[in-house]
């Protein structure tokens, strides 16, 4: 496994996280770098994304790189049943990182264990995000002014949803007071509930949704129910508008609560709730830009600032 990979947020330290941070907001003050000058990256989805893949590629493009790839694996070998260590060692010969989503879990991981080129996990099913969990610390700071001690809120597919999964591991550095609100179907899973019993980190959990259960929350988390990771339709049809934020809920939270969602929304956030200045969902997604190109350099051991004095 190449150490610069990225596979799991648990792959990284505090350390770490506050220097993806800090590199972060430099790219957000000097986003064009052509310090990829050279180099090649791929971005292998073999899952549907738009934000995710778009913010990869328009990181490497400001950062002067290259990108070969593919969005759709029905167009690939795969579909002729190239095995995914096939399709790895074939794309390593080409390229110097590569980005990949995959529905299955663990296939990120599966990819670093048959190439030395780094790996940056771009999600893989329902386990892990992790460069969605930078953009999410990076927006929790910039809206907190601190990571320490806040009180986050995660509402809805708290058992399908990657996002939260990596982001209550990555905050358990910094004392976290967690809240679950969800329904039993999709609550959160018991071995997420386990680490934080393990790490001395406080939660509670809820099904109650409404303006009492987020009012002392600094961070409200919501979450789409996922309806591709449902095998029973009838199931997804039962819970899929369990939960939805309205304008009316935020009257009375704190002045600092941000509403952050990973995107794309369905339901779950209503569209008045958009011009709320607590509303911070595509403020957030703009600053995947900026994680992801930290990411990148990190990934690919760019000395950023070097760079910028050279």
């Amino acid at each position: 496994m190449n150490p610069n990979s990225l596979v799991s947020i648990d792959d990284i330290s505090r350390e770490e996280i506050i220097d993806l941070i800090e590199r972060a907001r430099f790219f957000e003050e000097h986003p064009n770098h052509k310090v990829l000058d050279g180099k090649v990256v791929a971005t292998l989805f073999f899952e549907p994304s738009t934000r995710t893949r778009l913010s990869f590629e328009t990181a490497v493009n400001r950062l002067g790189g290259r990108i070969i790839g593919f969005s759709d694996a029905s167009t690939t070998s795969s579909s002729k049943g190239e095995t995914l260590k096939d399709t790895i060692k074939m794309v390593s010969n080409y390229v110097d990182l590569i980005i990949m989503r995959h529905y299955l879990e663990g296939a990120a991981r599966y990819a670093t264990e048959v190439t030395d080129t780094p790996i940056i996990n771009a999600g893989d099913g329902a386990n892990q995000h992790p460069s969605q969990t930078m953009l999410d610390l990076y927006s929790i700071y910039k809206t907190q002014g601190t990571l320490e001690n806040l009180t986050i809120t995660m509402v809805g597919d708290l058992k399908y949803g990657r996002t939260v999964h990596s982001l209550l591991m990555a905050l358990r550095y910094f004392n976290p007071t967690f809240r679950f609100i969800a329904c039993k179907e999709l609550r959160m899973p018991k071995e997420y509930r386990d680490f934080c019993d393990a790490n001395g980190i406080r939660y509670t959990e809820t099904t109650e949704f409404d303006a009492d259960s987020i009012a002392d929350t600094d961070i409200l988390y919501m979450t789409r129910v996922q309806r591709e990771r449902f095998s029973d339709i009838m199931e997804y049809e039962r819970v899929k508008n369990l939960y939805t934020l309205r304008n009316d809920m935020l009257a009375e939270t704190k002045p600092n609560l941000r509403v952050l969602h990973p995107l794309p929304r369905v339901n779950e956030i209503d569209q008045d709730v958009d011009d709320n200045p607590k509303a911070y969902y595509f403020d957030q997604a703009r600053n995947g830009l900026f994680a992801r190109q930290a990411i990148i350099c990190k990934a690919l051991g760019i000395d950023i600032y070097k760079e910028a004095r050279s």
